[in-house]
């Protein structure tokens, strides 16, 4: 089958084994994976940046490599389904050559002589009903005439009404042939026959048609007798005797002639004067219904049926083209003397000698007919089964999407100008804004109130890469706003259905890639980008390796090219705007994907679980939970009332050894009285007033005491802190802890109505409100004030820690503590090498470097001496 030129081209198309494929598939996609790690490393690229390119790399490879590897089993898929509805015109790609590519060259055999079946049974039905119609039509024309007595029953009349009955006895006994065929139920009866007595027998019942024409028989030798079937081989006969009659010219001549071959068989050929047949139909004639020319008449099964008969004898038939400057057809019957039979076979086009063979054993396949006329099409018979993906994450309508990709590329190309080499500030939220604003005008929930929530909650968050200089809090305010993009471009309400939309922006790179490859076939089709780049990239790669060569192997040559070429530093800079141009795009190209087809993340709920029939079936287990938290409490309550002293008489441990050491279980016993009550309230029934009430106030009382813990347990942080110091990481598990109290309270409100399917998305933006709220707080200028103050209570201060505030905490270091202190701590604090112009500005290191150069001055060393005891 010729390539179609609009079709992407299948690398792997030439190897002829699907295993070697497979093979060659994984061993590129590993090279060109350790080529992209190798030179992210080498240029100093980051291992968070260099990962998903790596990985890219190899996924675009093993994409590339794989082009129409199982595409043919894909087009079969859809072929058959159209095929189930009597559309026979689909054919496969078969352009590999491994088993694949032969299988689906067998597919269009199959399918194209499916087709022509269908079109022979329609072409039968008309025939068939033309052929009786005209002998039915002059019977009766005939029969009502003598009924009416136009004619008398005389000879004549008597005669035509027979022809015609035989002319339907014929067409009778050729339609019983062929159901004998398909039936598998003929047999031969083989006995000696005498040639000449057979041409004789046959020659005179043609003769009784009345037709104008010269028959003539040779025999040679005269006394040739064959083992054959007698009555098969007279229809042999009878059935090339009347062809060759029927389109003979009146007072034309038709020859039969028998002869002896070389070896042990014999010819029968058969001539005429007619038109003969037309070299493109020579092989037509012997197929069902496959008459020499379309006006000819007759139902096209004679000719099949002496084939077929032949076919049986062990023997074959050919139309050839008659002698030079000599008219008419010539066909030609070969069989062996002495014939094994071969009841099995079915009736063929023709002798397999005189038709080509394809590579998998089958003759070359027909083109592609057209739909039959009145044939439906059932779209849900014609569409492949559905997959796991596609029922979670069905494809929409859409051919193309060049916009995402060019604006994707362009953004990628913005943050490799803007982002390397500075740090977060107003070029980073520049890139933020760009692919925030792109992905919100693709998404198809943009129109909805949360969007607009989430999107507000997002601009906060973004802004905070330019108020403060924490890099920590940028993460989490990045990752935050990520996760507010994915529940809100997938629609998620629940949640696991939030978690899974966090994996679908993951898996959309790969679940968008033909969309891509859509995209990217139209551009190198109809535009001229595509083959600029492709012809940049091949002269670029041509370049570095002939100037490496050259520039390696001349000295001259090669100080010219250390001339032109920029240094190292400057290479490295250029592969690491590479992998930052890739990444980005690549980020903001399956975020537009998930946006303009984001999956049925709502599949993946939890189902309402069945109820359980009796109530103490959940009472005694969350009893027991609401009596550990009273039990709980009652120690809490001690411990308070009794002070240092009870404290130690009765654990041995000082009041801040204590607080510190239950303050983890206590965050995670809140985390788990969430789980608690989100279980109580799946498997408690709720069918009755009783069951409700019960419910409410076994989990209200539950969401108290839990308010009592989070209590305690920020007031064990605090008098921790105190006693040992402010740390930001004490700081965030404060305020962890505040949410998850506020998520206890959000269950308390919902519990009120029992309905809680708002809850999920409530405790997300309360979450990052409560992160936003927390970054414009300025969490590290809090914690150097915190421990400045204790400083000034205690004299204990760790200078090395303040030292990894950053500049943030700047400021509060400055007017907090006493200058020569203010010097170690910013003597001690790491400097970098980015730059920080107006793409790099954040109010935090703007309002840090107004006072901190003056204060660069102490060596570290003499830091000791400026604290006291």
């Amino acid at each position: 089958m010729p390539v179609n030129p609009s079709r992407p081209r299948r690398p792997l198309d030439p190897v002829a084994s699907i295993k070697v494929k497979i093979g060659l598939l994984v061993a590129l996609s590993i090279i060109a994976a350790v080529v992209v790690l190798q030179v992210g490393i080498r240029a100093g690229v980051p291992g968070w940046l260099t990962l998903p390119a790596t990985l890219a790399a190899a996924l675009g490879m093993t994409q590339w490599l794989a082009r129409g590897m199982t595409s043919p089993l894909r087009e079969m898929t859809r072929a058959a389904g159209r095929m189930a509805t009597g559309d026979y015109s689909a054919r496969v790609t078969a352009t590999s050559a491994d088993e694949v590519g032969i299988l689906a060259r067998a597919f269009n055999t199959m399918a194209a002589d499916l087709a022509t079946d269908e079109q022979q049974r329609r072409q039968l039905i008309a025939t068939v009903s033309h052929e009786l119609r005209t002998p039915l039509a002059a019977q009766r024309a005939l029969l009502e005439n003598l009924v009416d007595g136009v004619v008398k029953p005389d000879d004549a009349v008597l005669q035509s009404a027979l022809a015609q009955s035989e002319r339907l006895s014929r067409l009778v006994t050729d339609l019983l042939d062929v159901s004998r065929v398909d039936g598998g139920a003929t047999s031969l009866d083989l006995a000696p026959v005498r040639v000449a007595d057979l041409l004789n027998q046959a020659v005179s019942e043609a003769s009784v048609g009345g037709r104008a024409v010269n028959l003539a028989t040779a025999v040679e030798p005269a006394g040739l007798v064959v083992t054959a079937d007698a009555a098969r081989l007279a229809q042999v006969v009878s059935n090339l005797l009347d062809n060759a009659v029927r389109h003979s010219p009146s007072n034309g001549t038709v020859t039969l002639r028998a002869t002896v071959e070389a070896g042990d068989s014999w010819s029968l050929e058969v001539t005429d004067e007619g038109p003969g047949i037309p070299v493109e139909r020579a092989q037509r004639v012997f197929t069902r219904f496959g008459v020499g020319d379309d006006s000819s008449g007759g139902t096209g099964l004679g000719l099949a049926i002496a084939s077929w008969i032949a076919q049986l004898h062990g023997g074959s038939i050919a139309a050839l083209p008659a002698a030079p400057g000599t008219p008419g057809a010539r066909v030609v019957a070969r069989f062996p003397r002495t014939p094994s039979p071969r009841p099995e076979e079915p009736i063929t086009a023709t002798h397999p000698e005189e038709k080509p063979m394809n590579p998998v054993g089958h003759p070359p396949s027909a083109p592609p007919p057209e739909s039959p006329a009145g044939a439906t099409t059932n779209p849900a018979a014609s569409v492949p089964p559905e997959t796991v993906v596609d029922r979670f994450w069905p494809e929409r309508r859409l051919l193309t999407a060049p916009l995402p990709v060019y604006a994707s590329l362009a953004i990628g190309a913005l943050a490799a100008v803007v982002l390397p080499n500075r740090q977060l500030g107003l070029g980073t939220l520049l890139v933020l804004l760009v692919s925030g604003g792109l992905v919100l005008a693709l998404s198809i929930h943009r129109r909805r109130p949360w969007t607009g929530l989430a999107a507000a909650l997002c601009l906060g968050l973004g802004s905070l890469v330019i108020l403060r200089d924490a890099e920590w809090l940028a993460v989490l305010a990045v990752l935050s706003a990520g996760i507010l993009v994915t529940t809100t471009l997938t629609d998620a309400r629940r949640f696991l259905p939030m978690c899974a939309g966090g994996a679908a922006w993951v898996l959309s790179g790969i679940r968008g890639l033909p969309l891509l490859g859509r995209t990217m076939a139209a551009t190198t089709n109809r535009r001229a980008l595509w083959p600029i780049l492709r012809t940049g990239a091949i002269s670029l790669v041509a370049l570095v390796v002939f100037g490496g060569l050259f520039a390696s192997g001349d000295a001259v040559f090669g100080s010219w090219v250390r001339t032109l070429l920029p240094d190292v530093q400057v290479a490295d800079t250029l592969v690491l705007r590479a992998f930052v141009w890739f990444v980005v795009g690549g980020v903001v190209l399956a975020a537009c994907y998930l946006a303009l087809n984001p999956p049925l993340v709502e599949k993946f709920a939890l189902r309402p679980g069945k109820p359980v029939t009796r109530p103490w079936e959940w009472l005694v287990p969350v009893g027991v939970v609401v009596t550990v938290f009273l039990a709980f409490v009652v120690a809490q309550a001690s411990a308070m009332w009794g002070g240092h002293a009870f404290v130690r008489s009765t654990t041995g441990l000082s009041y801040a050894d204590y607080v510190h050491q239950g303050f983890a279980q206590l965050t995670i016993a809140t985390a788990l009285t969430l789980a608690t009550i989100a279980l109580a309230v799946r498997k408690a029934p709720q069918t009755t007033v009783r069951d409700r009430t019960l419910l409410r106030v076994m989990l209200g009382a539950l969401s108290v005491l839990t308010l009592v813990v989070v209590a305690s347990a920020l007031y064990r942080m605090s008098v921790y802190q105190q006693a040992y110091g402010f740390t930001v990481l004490r700081v965030l598990v404060d305020a962890f802890e505040v949410w998850l109290g506020v998520l206890v309270v959000l269950v308390m409100i919902a519990g009120v109505r029992l309905s809680g399917r708002w809850l999920p998305r409530a405790a997300l933006a309360t979450g990052a409100a409560l992160l936003l709220a927390l970054g414009l707080a300025n969490p590290e200028a809090w914690v150097a004030e915190q421990n400045i103050e204790r400083y000034e209570l205690t004299g204990k201060l760790d200078v090395a820690y303040l030292a990894t505030l950053g500049a943030d905490a700047i400021p509060a270091v400055v007017e907090g503590l006493p200058r020569g202190v203010a010097q170690c701590v910013v003597a001690l604090q790491p400097t970098t090498e980015a730059s920080d112009d107006w793409l790099g500005w954040n109010l935090g290191r703007d309002r840090a470097a107004e006072i901190v150069e003056p204060l660069r001055v102490n060596p570290p060393a003499t830091c000791a001496e400026q604290i006291g005891p």
